[in-house]
């Protein structure tokens, strides 16, 4: 894993996200491209969204990684170095993450302490295991977040307000890897949401989700930090479910988006799942987006 900015000082961010609305549009993004056959290692592209650019849409660096099969996914930028031609800094080696019983990295977050938090979906041998491997600024491994396992891992999401965190599920490593098979869903796959102390590291609470929340992915709450409500896209199902605290204290939820599965010929199954793959709620908190694969 390359270095992403987590530095613990003053930078040009924004005080909130909201905050980031008033600032410039963004002149570039990052796209994690993955070598599906991992002849080569995947790579980071830089493209160009400058519209009064020459390079206007184009790809104008790629920077590769330095195993081959690493899977790309969620990334981040140090904008200490050139934003337009990023490079490696440091790295976490996967000798010394698997060290922790963890494996299969997902999600990372910087905390209030300058750590990285990054979930696991697996160990190494590729049984399921969701998990949490905390790294220090320095991309060193210190260890695991809470001394807790769930069944399957996936994402994160905290709210440390509420004293909260919320984690998701997606399946077993040695099952995913080898390409979706739907008559693995019952034994290998997840549809449960985990609620965490964020001070203890202890789960508090689990919530079955059903044949409505099948493989629960991405999960976000709301960026105003006051806020109880958030949003998962449950994948195989294809709905959008809310979840919030009720007067008592629990955590409940209800599914408000559910999508159509369209008849299909050709497929696994007789009728095709959207299949959500990523959701995402607007700064001002105003909208939500989700995209379908």
């Amino acid at each position: 894993m390359a270095e992403h900015g987590c530095k613990h000082q003053k930078g040009p961010g924004f005080a909130s996200p909201l905050d980031a609305t008033k600032g410039p549009r963004e002149a570039l993004v990052y796209l994690p491209c993955i070598v599906p056959d991992q002849s080569r290692p995947d790579y980071l592209a830089t493209v160009d969204v400058d519209p009064s650019s020459d390079t206007y849409s184009q790809v104008i660096h790629r920077l590769p990684m330095l195993h081959k099969g690493d899977e790309l996914h969620h990334s981040g930028i140090d904008v200490a170095s050139d934003p337009r031609a990023p490079r490696h800094s440091k790295t976490a080696e996967p000798a010394d993450v698997t060290k922790t019983g963890l494996a299969f990295l997902h999600t990372a977050h910087c905390l209030g302490s300058g750590d990285i938090m990054i979930s696991a979906m697996g160990d190494p041998e590729g049984n399921a295991k969701g998990g949490f491997v905390i790294l220090d600024q320095d991309l060193k491994v210190k260890g695991t977040w809470s001394d807790e396992a769930t069944k399957f891992g996936y994402d994160f999401w905290y709210q440390p307000r509420h004293n909260v965190m919320f984690s998701s599920e997606w399946g077993t490593p040695s099952a995913f890897t080898k390409g979706f098979n739907p008559v693995l869903v019952p034994t290998s796959y997840g549809s449960d949401l985990h609620v965490w102390d964020w001070q203890k590291k202890k789960q508090v609470q689990t919530i079955n989700l059903g044949s409505e929340g099948l493989i629960p992915l991405e999960i976000r709450f709301l960026h105003n930090p006051d806020s109880t409500h958030g949003f998962v896209g449950a994948a195989l199902s294809s709905n959008i479910i809310h979840f919030t605290k009720d007067p008592s204290g629990q955590w409940v939820h209800k599914v408000v988006i559910k999508q159509e599965w369209p008849k299909m010929i050709g497929w696994a199954l007789p009728t095709l799942p959207p299949l959500i793959t990523d959701i995402l709620i607007s700064l001002d908190d105003k909208f939500l987006y989700f995209s379908n694969w």
